[in-house]
């Protein structure tokens, strides 16, 4: 979770753009369809790795996945061409609306897998795919907050990942893949709960460092900002002025503040268009 480089901030910032902007528009009853998926494809994609790929479009041409710049011919799994893959990407959506009886991980453990069968974008489909797992735990309830991140067993567990979608693919093993995916959620639950108790501890440390090296008077603004730095951990000036309804010169010289105090991190090294991160705060899901 960590950014390295402004290419991965920018990645970060996509990210929970892109998550917020799908949880808003399920919060007002817009239900989780093909248009949402674009728009929410078009949040990710809008800057960074994949941004000239037709974000927030489905693809038009024939793509394919496999190792490094494999040709058609060498590739391990080739997604269906675009005139049957919207015929598939009606029936996904379909799918999703359903009202027969599935308990819902099971829905959802099988919509994950239809959808990055069909990978219906040129860039970006096992992003949107895994986001696409969070957006219906909590359009079921299932979950209130974002809190499962199931893309880190995804990564833990790469190659058991890719060769369970495949065996769908191949031998339409859905069962297999089912036990993994449930096994998966299943542990992040776990994590989760623990990675919870965490937070609540370093917000009542960061207060108290707050409070302590800003006094009482000057504080005020700083948790104001802090509160919004667990929703946008990454984030700029313009930003923390927005959220604190501070002048520029006084939003700078707040988040300058946090910095010395070692709350957050610049990580641009820019003099301009700088990118700040909460790193105590994003730390604990990259150490989960």
């Amino acid at each position: 979770m960590e950014p390295d480089n402004p290419q991965d901030v920018t990645e970060v910032v996509n990210y929970i753009a892109a998550i917020n902007h799908g949880l808003e528009r399920l919060e007002n009853n817009f239900p989780l369809s093909l248009r949402l998926i674009r728009e929410i494809h078009k949040e990710l994609l809008r800057e960074g790795r994949g941004s000239e790929k037709g974000p927030g479009e489905f693809r038009r041409s024939q793509n394919w996945i496999g190792k490094g710049r494999c040709n058609l011919k060498e590739a391990t799994y080739v997604p269906p061409p675009p005139h049957d893959m919207q015929e598939a990407l009606s029936n996904f959506e379909k799918f999703l609306h359903d009202s027969a009886p599935m308990p819902a991980l099971i829905k959802i453990g099988l919509a994950h897998a239809q959808f990055e069968t069909i990978h219906p974008f040129e860039d970006g489909n096992g992003r949107i795919g895994r986001l696409l797992i969070t957006l219906l735990l909590c359009e079921k309830n299932i979950l209130k907050r974002p809190l499962l991140y199931i893309s880190y067993y995804f990564k833990k567990y790469r190659l058991q990942y890719y060769d369970h979608l495949q065996s769908i693919r191949d031998n339409g093993d859905w069962e297999s893949w089912l036990k993994f995916f449930l096994k998966g959620v299943y542990e992040v639950s776990q994590e989760a709960s623990t990675v919870a108790r965490q937070i609540v501890n370093l917000k009542e440390d960061h207060r108290k460092t707050v409070m302590e090296g800003m006094g009482n008077r000057k504080a005020g603004n700083a948790i104001a900002l802090l509160e919004k730095l667990y929703y946008q951990p990454v984030f700029n000036i313009e930003m923390a002025q927005e959220f604190t309804q501070l002048s520029y010169t006084n939003a700078n010289i707040l988040v300058r503040k946090l910095c010395n105090i070692g709350i957050v991190e610049e990580v641009t090294g820019n003099k301009r268009n700088r990118a700040f991160i909460y790193e105590p705060y994003l730390s604990i899901f990259k150490e989960s």
